[in-house]
């Protein structure tokens, strides 16, 4: 397995577990709004999986969780495996995907081996493919939306909005597509430098907010990330 990179604790990423996150390199998507974009083909490979497994060995007691994010972990045919080795030493695991790979998805929940996903949505389904910078089949992505909305495993969506990619519009049909989704973030765009697209900014405060009123009639429980 490639592993780009490990943060060794946080508070935020796994609901109610004091977890680490596990940054696997590869994506079959290319974002142009993504903070990874250095890990995307698959080439960086910055922590071995023996040094990874014995720093997860150490912290046993400390942490109970861990995050499993990329790239798109789901692309590797080995992650069940990887996951199943963490689930041995006791951790519970939440999975990061863009829902590209139902079949996977369904098999790794369905054998216990993930405990909580975050799945990232793009857009609306019509501009979905432009906003993940590939081809995409959008009914699997809707196959993976789906299964997490029938309960199975603890999970959430999120999208990533940046004015030049996503309109009021988007939002209401998010929020259609969605409908009593459990737990639904927006999170606001940051530029930084490994930003593949320049040019994309953030929305303002109040534009946020007024995104967030537009998804309420359908998702009661959409927040901003960050907010209370």
């Amino acid at each position: 397995m490639n592993i780009a990179g490990l943060q060794k604790t946080t508070l935020l990423d796994f609901p109610g577990r004091v977890a680490c996150t596990v940054f696997l390199s590869g994506c079959n998507f290319r974002c142009p709004f993504c903070q990874n974009a250095e890990i995307l083909d698959g080439s960086v490979s910055d922590v071995s999986e023996e040094e990874f497994f014995k720093f997860l060995n150490k912290r046993k007691g400390l942490l109970d969780g861990v995050c499993v994010s990329g790239g798109e972990p789901l692309v590797h045919a080995d992650i069940a495996d990887f996951i199943r080795k963490i689930k041995d030493l006791g951790y519970a695991v939440k999975l990061d995907t863009n829902g590209a790979f139902p079949e996977k998805l369904k098999a790794l929940c369905g054998e216990g081996l993930v405990d909580f996903v975050a799945m990232d949505i793009k857009n609306s389904p019509e501009r979905y493919a432009k906003t993940a910078g590939a081809e995409i089949d959008i009914g699997k992505i809707k196959e993976s939306a789906a299964f997490l909305m029938s309960g199975e495993v603890g999970y959430e969506f999120r999208t990533t909005v940046a004015k030049q990619l996503h309109r009021p519009e988007d939002m209401l049909k998010i929020g259609q597509w969605l409908k009593g989704a459990k737990a639904y973030f927006l999170q606001n765009f940051r530029d930084s430098d490994a930003v593949p697209a320049k040019g994309l900014t953030p929305l303002s405060d109040a534009e946020l907010e007024a995104y967030k009123r537009l998804l309420l009639p359908f998702i009661p429980n959409a927040k901003i990330r960050g907010e209370s």
